[in-house]
């Protein structure tokens, strides 16, 4: 009888665990830079002009209609997202980079999330 080898397990390539290890990264940078006091964007005095001033009236409007507004704005953002499909890959992130830090963040605000 003939001594076999165990069987080993390969090791994942170096993209994988590039990959893996900038992931692993984000998260953590993500978690580390989570934000201790919420903003709300209602009451905040650092905002002057024409937006303190629809951000007061939004806040006036009753929750039916703040879900309603909050609903076509996502809707008009993810045409918006697939238009921009076909612009290429740098104006695709770039879209969606633009999106993420505005447009979620003024959604929010007016269906009433305190940020």
């Amino acid at each position: 009888m003939q001594a076999t080898a165990a069987p080993t397990l390969a090791l994942p390539s170096r993209k994988v665990m590039l990959g893996t290890g900038l992931i692993l990264a984000f998260l953590a940078g993500l978690m580390a830079a989570a934000p201790s006091h919420a903003l709300d964007l209602v009451a905040f005095t650092g905002i002057a002009g024409p937006l303190a001033a629809a951000l007061a009236q939004l806040a006036a409007l009753a929750p039916g209609v703040k879900a309603l507004v909050g609903f076509v704005g996502f809707v008009v953002a993810f045409i918006s997202l697939a238009a921009l499909r076909n612009f290429g890959p740098v104006l695709f992130y770039l879209g969606m980079a633009i999106f993420g830090a505005v447009g979620l963040t003024i959604a929010g605000a007016i269906l009433g999330a305190v940020i």
